[in-house]
């Protein structure tokens, strides 16, 4: 009786790179589908807010309905919030980047809900810059954060400015210390420093 293992033909290695080849475009085709639903619900997300964007003053250039490209497609709002699809390829994140870490601001499976919140976070930003210029301070728009009032500045300038000073006068402190410490050792030890040679 032959042994089983005669009856199978030799595996080619050939073979088995086709195989891992074939899997590998398999995934890469899930991916690549994957990614392409994501972009087009959030183009139909873009789409629902488009119209909020145009009634957005000419003035103001925080604000940029763009999706991004790449493995998670991202609809940007501004420089720190954005829509991006959840686990599920089904759920509407909306996220902002702040400087305690990431927060969801709206989520749901429908669009309405997450395009309602994103209007109002636009309503608050825009709100925020004139308050800021109303009270005489500038907006930095580009990093989505605004710039304290000329009056803060100041006071942290100031501020700065005391702590060098503090920091200056503890090291002249320092410093006399040290000279003191080593005229007083001098004189203690007057003898043995002569009974040694150094002194003449």
């Amino acid at each position: 009786m032959k042994d089983a293992s005669e009856n199978v033909a030799p595996r080619k290695l050939a073979t088995a790179i086709r195989e891992v080849k074939n899997g590998l475009a398999d995934r890469d085709d899930v991916v690549v589908d994957m990614r392409e639903a994501h972009r087009m619900r959030l183009e139909l997300m873009a789409a629902e807010l488009t119209p909020i964007f145009e009634d957005i003053p000419d003035d103001i250039d925080m604000f940029d309905l763009a999706i991004s490209s790449g493995l998670q497609p991202r609809l940007w709002i501004d420089a720190v919030a954005h829509v991006a699809m959840g686990r599920d390829r089904r759920t509407y994140r909306f996220v902002r980047d702040t400087r305690q870490g990431r927060v969801v601001l709206a989520e749901s499976t429908e669009i309405p809900p997450v395009a309602e919140q994103v209007t109002r976070y636009i309503a608050e930003r825009i709100v925020e810059r004139q308050r800021m210029l109303d009270a005489g301070g500038e907006v930095h728009v580009s990093s989505g954060a605004p710039v304290a009032p000329a009056g803060e500045q100041d006071m942290e300038a100031s501020s700065k400015s005391s702590h060098w000073a503090a920091f200056l006068s503890s090291l002249a402190f320092v410093a006399a210390g040290a000279v003191a410490g080593l005229v007083l050792s001098i004189v203690l030890f007057w003898d043995r420093i002569r009974a040694l040679g150094f002194i003449l």
